[in-house]
Order: C-alpha cells, then structure tokens, then sequence
C-alpha cells in the first residue's frame, strides 16, 4: 500500500492521477527546520527525508511505501516556504515579480527495509505584476498554505507566469512522472 503523508489536496489530486491506489496518513508536528549551511537546492529533500522517520517504525513487517514531500521556491540565495501572513505573502510575490525563480520539491519514498529520496527542479518566470495584481490575488485565493505564496494552477499562474522551464507538476508539488520511476525501482 502507497501511503502519502500529506495533507495537501494538490498532492492527492496529483498522486491520484497516477492511477494507483493510495491512503493519506499525517504525523502531526514533525520538526522541518533545516542547518542553515543547507544549500538551498537541498532543502526540500532534506526535509522530506526527515518528515519521513516518524513513519519508520510502522512500516515494520510491511510492504507499504511512504511517501514524503516538501516544496521550497528558491529566488537567487533566498528561500521562500509557506508565508506567514498576507503582508509577508505580497513580500514573496513582489520579489518573484519579474524575475525567474527555482521551485524544488524534495521526495522520499520509505519501506520498511529501503529509502529513496531525491529532488526536482523547475524554473518558473514571472511577468512584472502590478501591486493591484499582487493583492487581487492575496485576498481572493489565499496563498498562505503555498510555499512561495502562489499556486501556479490558480489565477497568478494564468496571467503572471511568462515561462517554465521542467516540470509543472513539480510547481504544484509533487513530480509526479519521477516519482512513478522511482515507484517502479522500489
């Protein structure tokens, strides 16, 4: 059994279009801090790899898999997770306006005996939005659960994103098509 271990209604629609069968477990307050002397291209797997420790035990004299993700937003040498509040939202897209960003979702996929893990990148370039843009979509899709404070399937992704370079599932995050290789090497 496929177990993913995330609460995210992007990540089971995603995961679901796979066609295989999973079921959704979360451990609530697993730490995801990180050393700050991570590059920022690490930090996502990194953290996925950690997420999935709590799941180790359980997995004993099983054949499931778990599955654990985290997606960051890396523009330049800063790294950009879930905001916090509207205002640190607008401070996450004025920031990406104009600008080419990297989106890293980190994945680990655990057994009971065997753990892969590995990371995607995606380049994703904004047009230069307006303030109005920014706070339009602020305050009627509200981007806090979102790691650079935007969805790219959402109303942003229409009118701001001018180009993307890899996967678009990977922005939405889960890279689906590597993690269905990686599935079939386990």
């Amino acid at each position: 059994m496929l177990i993913l271990s995330s609460n995210s209604p992007r990540r089971k629609e995603l995961l679901a279009g796979l066609g295989i069968p999973f079921k959704t477990l979360v451990i609530q307050g697993i730490d995801e801090s990180y050393p700050d002397t991570l590059p920022a291209c690490e930090i996502a797997e990194y953290i996925s790899v950690k997420k999935a420790e709590p799941y180790r035990e359980s997995l004993t004299g099983t054949d499931n898999v778990v599955l654990t993700a985290d997606t960051v937003v890396v523009l330049g040498n800063s790294v950009m997770g879930k905001p916090t509040d509207e205002q640190d939202a607008y401070r996450m897209l004025s920031a990406l306006s104009g600008h080419t960003h990297q989106v890293y979702t980190g994945v680990c996929l655990t057994t009971a005996t065997a753990q892969r893990h590995f990371s995607v990148c995606t380049d994703v370039t904004f047009k230069s939005l307006s303030d109005d843009e920014i706070w339009h979509y602020i305050r009627e899709y509200k981007p806090l659960d979102k790691a650079g404070a935007y969805g790219i399937q959402e109303w942003i992704g229409y009118i701001g994103i001018t180009g993307i370079r890899g996967s678009y599932y990977n922005v939405m995050g889960l890279p689906v098509q590597r993690i269905y290789e990686e599935l079939n090497r386990l």
